[in-house]
Formats: structure tokens, C-alpha cells, sequence
């Protein structure tokens, strides 16, 4: 049985408490290898070495910084088939999804902010009358932890650790021990593009032990973290009083809203992958989809016969468009809210089962699920249940559905399917989120904001906002 190691200073070492946890194949149920279970003395080990390695890091150049960043996009594409196999065993996603998407993006990440850093300018301001020029600096912050989540574990760890890279800082990185295999082999890539040693160091190990004492940490500056709103509130309670910078990409319960107006056919078919893409496991998924009555019956019909149709596969399948969720606690979880959702009064039109796999019988496998409510206040259309069950729930005006729309805790994106101009700039206007798709979903540009309001968290991450946020800007006035 393999195990993987921390990566610190440079190298692959054991946890030094020398204890593990077991890592699962989602798609069989059975333990395929062992991660670090690692401790304080991990986290310190990490952070001496990080400390370090800034002075030096701190001061390279940009265009070495972007050279170094730009060789591991390209060791990253090298390795794809690598890297997109690893992926797919270790967190039971298609295998065409990994290629496709997760892999390409972690390239991407590097390979935009290796360039954005190079556009990354200073602020300058001609005081007039006054004899006086004002401008700004802006300085790495030094050690800051990246904590990233299991749904899309190297497409999101490289999404944090490559700003925090590119403008100078050194980075104490912790995946999820549930998906942490990527993470491990981007040690290596790293190492061969000439990252020098200390830079990026990742420790593997529990949010209760590594996580808690990353965030706790006096010399880690800032925080960047990606996951749970119960976990990023525990997260702002003990780094708050710290005066840490923080970047939280919480929850999502996002609404999916579709006018009789829209192009029927591409919402259809674009409604299908936001509502089930990664087993439904995606932060960004329209889990609750409104409908205007006078489509409501046919959308209903056509839309249940296309989930029908999904195929649940082994991750390997190239026809899997329904790979394994992530874990067994996670399934029973997902699970549950069928049995809830049924109590409330739901309508169960599709799914609502574990499937089995020939040969892979103890795989976390399930139905892709459409329940129909009569009430959006509802558990299931409140709480945010990330797995592969969405609900379906007519309106018939756009005050109603803005009021629906709004009516959860969350408030991350939205999508709106319409042909009218007037209707999407009130919407836009009005629905609390910090994405808004129109006629789209999933279309995603690098340079802009990302992240959300409420309880879908604090900070904005992507482009400059991204670079902003690992950076501290100083004002330097000079008469003359």
C-alpha cells in the first residue's frame, strides 16, 4: 500500500508523529493508500521553512517568479494523463471530466497569474497645488495558508497557491484529506521547474489538526480557505482577533431561474450540467431550479427524461457522465435528504437511490435526483446538500422569484434564462450573489471577481482582486 508524504523545504518527508490516515477509492469503497496524519510539529516544520525561503523569494524578480510559474503550466499539461487518472481515482469524478476541465484548469491558474503578475502595476497620484506625488508599493505578505476543499482538489489548490506565489509569498498549503493525492504530485512538478526549496510547502492531514493550527498560526499572515460556512465561521472566530487577512469561498444553494423566453433547447441542455456536473458537487451547482408555469409541465417532462438518461458509471467509463461521490459519509449524507425531502411532501419525479456498479458494489454511486416542492422554504431547498438531487418549483412573476431567489442564507451565483434585456438588468440588479450567469452557466474569465455574499463568505478571489489580497499596499507621499 502506497504512501504519500508532506512536502516541505523541498522534500517528500513522512509525518513526523509517524501516523496515517487511510485514503479511499470512492469508486470501489476500499483503501487504496495512506496520507499523513500530521500534527503541530508538521505545521511548525513547514512554517520555519517558509520562513526562511521568504527573504529570498520575497525579492526575485517578476519575470523569474512568472518563468517558474509558467514551467510547472507546462509540466502540469505534460503530465495530464497522470495527473487526470489520479484525480478521477481519488475523488471519483469521470475520467473525461479530469481531462477535460480539473487538469486544464490547474495549467491555466499557474500560467494566468505567472502572466498577470507582469500587468500587476502601481497606483500613482500627482497631488497639484500641493508640490507632491503620491504612489503605492505593494509587498508580499510573507507566510499564508491556502486550505482548499475535495470537490475539485487541484483545479482549486492551484487556484489559491498560484497568486499567493506569483506576488511573492511563501505558502503553507493544506488539501483535503480526502483528495489529496494531486496535491502530493504537484510536489514534484514544482521541484522540477525550479521552485526554489521552502516556497510552497503542503502538509496533508486533519481540518481539527493541520487546518486549526494553520489558521492559529502567529506567523501565517493571511488565510485563503475554500469549503464549509460552519468551517470558514470557525475559521474568521480564531483569525479575526489575529488581524489576519482572510479570503472565504464558502456555501452555495444557487437558484437557477428560466423565463418562457429563453432558447428552450441550450437552457435544457446547460441546465443538465449545472445541476448534475462532478456528481452535482460543485459549489457553483444550480440546485434550485424555477421555472415560469407556462413552460413549467413541459420543462418538467423534458427535463426528468434527460436526467434519466445520465449514465452512472465507473469513473474509467468514457460514457460516465455520473462518477462516485466523494465518500461513504458523504453518500449516506446526500442520501438523507431524499428521506427528508419525502416527509416535507416532495415529489420524487427521478432517482433518489444508491446505484450499483457490476464489480464496483461498494462504490459510493447515486441516482441523479429531481424532486418537485410546492414550498421554497422547505429543509431541502434551504440547506446545502452538494451531491447529485435538485428541486424543481414553478413561479409565475419575477417579484416572486426574485423573493425565492433570495430567500436562502447563501448567496453565491445564480443563473437567469431569458431573452429579455429589461427583465436581466432588474434581476442582475436585485439577486444577492457574487456570480450572475445569463443564458450560460460555468463560463468563466480569469480576470474577474470571484466569490460571495452572506454566508457564502467574504474576500474575492481571480485576476487582480486575487493578487490584491496576497499583496499589502503601502503609500508613500513625497513632497517636492
Amino acid at each position: 500500500m502506497s504512501k504519500i508524504k508532506n512536502y516541505i523545504n523541498g522534500q517528500n518527508i513522512y509525518p513526523l508523529n509517524d501516523k496515517w490516515l487511510d485514503n479511499y477509492n470512492p469508486s470501489n469503497g476500499e483503501v487504496y493508500g495512506q496520507i499523513p496524519n500530521s500534527c503541530k510539529k508538521d505545521v511548525e516544520l513547514a512554517v520555519e521553512s517558509a520562513k526562511k525561503a521568504f527573504e529570498s523569494w520575497s525579492k526575485t524578480s517578476i519575470d523569474e517568479r512568472s518563468k517558474i510559474l509558467s514551467k510547472i503550466a507546462d509540466l502540469l499539461e505534460e503530465n495530464l494523463e497522470k495527473f487526470a487518472k489520479a484525480e478521477s481515482k481519488d475523488n471519483g469524478k469521470p475520467l473525461s471530466l479530469a481531462k477535460l476541465i480539473d487538469i486544464p484548469r490547474a495549467a491555466d491558474n499557474f500560467r494566468f497569474f505567472a502572466h498577470a503578475i507582469t500587468q500587476f502595476g502601481s497606483e500613482s497620484y500627482e497631488t497639484l497645488g500641493k508640490e507632491a506625488i503620491n504612489y503605492t508599493l505593494r509587498h508580499p505578505i510573507g507566510v499564508v495558508g491556502c486550505i482548499s476543499p475535495w470537490n475539485l482538489p487541484l483545479y482549486l489548490f492551484t487556484w489559491k497557491i498560484a497568486p499567493a506565489l506569483a506576488t511573492g509569498n511563501c505558502v503553507i498549503a493544506k488539501p483535503s484529506e480526502v483528495t489529496p493525492m494531486t496535491a502530493y504530485l504537484l510536489g514534484d512538478i514544482c521541484t522540477k521547474a525550479g521552485l526554489p526549496k521552502g516556497v510552497l510547502n503542503i502538509v496533508h492531514g486533519l481540518g481539527q489538526h493541520v487546518g486549526s493550527e494553520i489558521v492559529s498560526h502567529k506567523e501565517i499572515k493571511a488565510i485563503s480557505f475554500t469549503g464549509g460556512t460552519q468551517t470558514g465561521a470557525a475559521i474568521a472566530k480564531i483569525a479575526a482577533p489575529m488581524f489576519k487577512k482572510m479570503s472565504l469561498e464558502l456555501g452555495g444553494k444557487n437558484p437557477n431561474i428560466i423565463f418562457a423566453d429563453c432558447d428552450y433547447d441550450q437552457m435544457l441542455k446547460t441546465t443538465l450540467l449545472s445541476s448534475f456536473s462532478n456528481q452535482g458537487q460543485i459549489c457553483l451547482c444550480g440546485s434550485r431550479i424555477f421555472v415560469e408555469k407556462s413552460i413549467y409541465n413541459k420543462f418538467k417532462t423534458d427535463f426528468v427524461k434527460a436526467v434519466k438518461n445520465l449514465k452512472v458509471a465507473h469513473p474509467s467509463d468514457k460514457d460516465a457522465k455520473i462518477g462516485a461521490l466523494v465518500s461513504k459519509p458523504h453518500i449516506e449524507k446526500v442520501l438523507s435528504y431524499v428521506k427528508i425531502a419525502k416527509k416535507e411532501g416532495a415529489n420524487l419525479l427521478c432517482g433518489g437511490e444508491k446505484v450499483s456498479i457490476k464489480g464496483y458494489e461498494n462504490g459510493y454511486y447515486m441516482q441523479p435526483t429531481v424532486l418537485e416542492i410546492q414550498n421554497d422554504s422547505c429543509k431541502v431547498n434551504q440547506e446545502e446538500i452538494f451531491g447529485p438531487i435538485v428541486t424543481i418549483m414553478p413561479f409565475e412573476t419575477e417579484e416572486e422569484v426574485i423573493q425565492m431567489a433570495n430567500s436562502v442564507r447563501y448567496g453565491l451565483s445564480a443563473s437567469i434564462w431569458t431573452n429579455n434585456l429589461k427583465r436581466t438588468m432588474k434581476l442582475t440588479r436585485e439577486i444577492e450573489a457574487g456570480i450572475i450567469w445569463v443564458n450560460t452557466w460555468m463560463l468563466r474569465d480569469l480576470r474577474t471577481p470571484f466569490g460571495g455574499v452572506k454566508d457564502s463568505g467574504v474576500g474575492r478571489e481571480g485576476g487582480f482582486e486575487a493578487l490584491r489580497f496576497f499583496t499589502e499596499p503601502k503609500n508613500v507621499c513625497i513632497k517636492y
